[in-house]
């Protein structure tokens, strides 16, 4: 199958998607998304729990920029990335911002990084599909895109840009991986990366009712950011078994995928 061929049922289940959104018209945020369940204070720190299990975001996005710095390739060609490891880096400390004191402003510096790594994960591996697309250019206009639709968000209060951005990496990346023919491992990292993060979009908005179920110890948002913590921890797992052999530094794939689309 050619490069350009690989890429023809992302473009469809796209075009499917933004038909979807149109359709359905303007996604607003629900009410009352800043009352958290979760307002306990620890050591003087407001909502503790949703405020420190951001670390996880931080340390995964840590460990995986600094694979990539690890590995041997063009610095261009490292780009998406990078942006996607930095944008859960830095997911960890916006929503940590936004959860001290939770609204609007804040939360807008929650939802960029997140919308900045969905880009580079799409830029990335939609590089390494094609196979001769350098990583740096769908990169820098898919980050356009994400820093777009939270300004959109923002202004007029419409999420479909957003959570499309969300959506895409959950469907497409599993769906990439197979086409690559990737190894068992990194294809079952990548489906769990996905089923994790919807098992976190559901606990989010079960936040109260499973703060109650489990008798005030975790709220459902404390366990939306734990279960993110681990699709992001499974991506970074994910991109050390393809891109690293058993004795060190991997060496880019010939006529798989070439260096400079890595």
């Amino acid at each position: 199958m050619s490069p350009n061929a690989r890429l023809r049922p992302a473009l469809l289940i796209g075009c499917l998607l933004m038909l979807a959104l149109a359709v359905h018209g303007p996604i607003a945020q629900y009410a009352h998304y800043h009352d958290f369940a979760d307002r306990r204070a620890w050591l003087g720190l407001s909502n503790a729990a949703d405020v420190l299990s951001n670390a996880g975001f931080v340390l995964a996005g840590l460990w995986g920029v600094l694979s990539v710095l690890q590995r041997e390739a063009p610095p261009g060609g490292r780009f998406g990335w990078l942006l996607a490891f930095g944008g859960m880096a830095l997911t960890g400390l916006g929503s940590g911002w936004y959860h001290l004191q939770p609204d609007d402003h804040t939360l807008i510096w929650d939802r960029l990084p997140i919308a900045l790594a969905c880009a580079g994960l799409l830029a990335a591996v939609g590089s390494e599909l094609h196979g001769r697309v350098r990583a740096l250019w769908p990169a820098l206009w898919l980050a356009f895109w994400a820093v777009s639709s939270v300004i959109w968000w923002a202004w007029d209060g419409d999420l479909r840009p957003y959570l499309l951005l969300q959506a895409l990496p959950l469907i497409l990346l599993p769906l990439w991986y197979w086409q690559m023919q990737r190894r068992v491992t990194e294809q079952l990292l990548v489906f769990g990366a996905s089923l994790c993060y919807v098992l976190a979009k559901i606990a989010e908005l079960q936040d109260h009712r499973w703060f109650l179920l489990l008798d005030g110890m975790m709220s459902g948002h404390t366990l939306k950011h734990v279960f993110a913590t681990l699709a992001c921890g499974m991506l970074v797992m994910a991109y050390r078994v393809g891109h690293f052999s058993q004795k060190g530094l991997a060496k880019p794939a010939v006529g798989r995928y070439s260096s400079a689309s890595l």
